[in-house]
């Protein structure tokens, strides 16, 4: 075995070679069929579950997940990915790409920047300096998604009490 092992041996571990995973299936959406990808995302989930405690694994399943456009499904599996083990580079940055494609860029901010703080190589260090200056790049433009932080009864009684005065005046007339 070479000293470099490529992306897709690095996140699915040698002993689930047997699950028939192609390599790197989610480069290009487009080349997968819709097919190909449910018998994927099933073959990850039957290896996730004979195999619970794979951040490799979960990190593979929310990456097909997100491919299918099953945010809810890939989030979860990249969450319980980063929960297992803590450390594992490819499934923080790819958790901080979710978020990055959501438009959630203060949070992509930050997982990215522990994602940086795992990085072991120069590859993974550019990868994830390159993932953290894209979403730089889109918060000085201005395209997130605004953060609630104050409370929105003050807003929502005003509204309601506007709607209860002009159904009054509208009543009355």
């Amino acid at each position: 075995m070479t000293a470099e092992l490529t992306t897709s041996e690095q996140l699915v571990p040698s002993d689930h070679s047997s699950v028939g995973l192609p390599p790197l299936p989610w480069r290009d959406p487009h080349t997968v069929s819709p097919e190909k990808l449910a018998q994927i995302i099933r073959s990850l989930e039957t290896a996730c579950l004979d195999s619970p405690h794979s951040a490799s694994l979960r990190t593979c399943l929310g990456m097909a997940h997100a491919m299918n456009y099953d945010v809810y499904k890939s989030m979860d599996a990249l969450e319980a990915a980063v929960r297992l083990e803590p450390n594992h580079f490819f499934a923080q940055l790819k958790y901080a790409e979710l978020h990055y494609r959501l438009r959630a860029l203060v949070k992509a901010e930050r997982e990215t920047l522990k994602a940086l703080d795992l990085a072991t190589n120069a590859w993974e260090l550019s990868t994830a300096r390159n993932q953290l200056q894209e979403i730089r790049k889109l918060m000085r433009e201005g395209t997130q998604k605004p953060e609630w932080t104050k409370p929105l009864l003050r807003p929502a009684l005003c509204l309601a009490a506007m709607t209860i005065a002009l159904c009054l005046t509208v009543y009355f007339r």
